[in-house]
């Protein structure tokens, strides 16, 4: 079995106040966790056990939905905590700079744009930067699909996630997702997002 269950790379209260610390242990340790768990007991025995993530996701309209579920939530959650970090907010640098004025005009813009997609994800699902043909486009996933996957309506490969389902902010901001999605912007990783950038561009 080639998949193993990454450790967080920082601790529970380090995003606080704008994720708070009981949000990141409950959504760590029993909603990523779970993910894993059941991910692994789909694939156990199969042919799938040793695929990557990637090659699984691009034939995931194939397989179980308890692949494609816990599958996506292993993977999704991953991609988010990466993207976060204590040290996090400002703005990016470097080349994914450039290119977001590229396409979106401005940063604001940009992040205008990205905040729409998320507030307008009809119930669960994440919300993602991507590279689709050497370009960068924002788009959103329902539950836990993912762009690599067959089924998604944008494929490409995210640089970018963000959590929308309620366990990831509801004990500190209920119902207000907008005001989650403000608070975030202070704990994005920007060099992260623009390592995956230039890793994206690389393939």
């Amino acid at each position: 079995m080639s998949h193993t269950f990454p450790e967080l790379p920082y601790a529970y209260d380090s995003l606080e106040p704008y994720i708070d610390a009981k949000t990141m242990e409950v959504h760590y340790s029993k909603h990523h966790r779970t993910y894993f768990d059941k991910f692994i007991s789909a694939v156990e025995g199969t042919e799938l056990a040793s695929l990557s993530l990637k090659d699984i996701f691009a034939n995931i309209s194939k397989h179980a939905p308890a692949i494609r579920n816990n599958g996506g939530g292993y993977y999704n959650h991953i991609v988010y905590w990466n993207c976060m970090s204590p040290n996090g907010g400002g703005e990016p640098q470097g080349k994914l700079k450039q290119e977001l004025l590229s396409t979106f005009g401005s940063f604001d813009e940009f992040k205008q744009q990205f905040a729409q997609a998320a507030i307008n994800t009809f119930g669960s699902g994440f919300a993602w930067l991507i590279v689709k043909d050497k370009k960068l486009v924002i788009t959103s996933t329902s539950n836990q699909d993912n762009p690599l996957m067959d089924v998604a309506q944008d494929k490409g490969e995210p640089i970018l996630a963000l959590d929308v389902w309620e366990h990831a902010y509801y004990i500190s901001y209920q119902n207000r997702r907008p005001e989650y999605i403000d608070a975030w912007w202070n704990v994005v990783d920007w060099d992260a997002v623009n390592a995956n950038y230039e890793a994206a561009m690389s393939v």
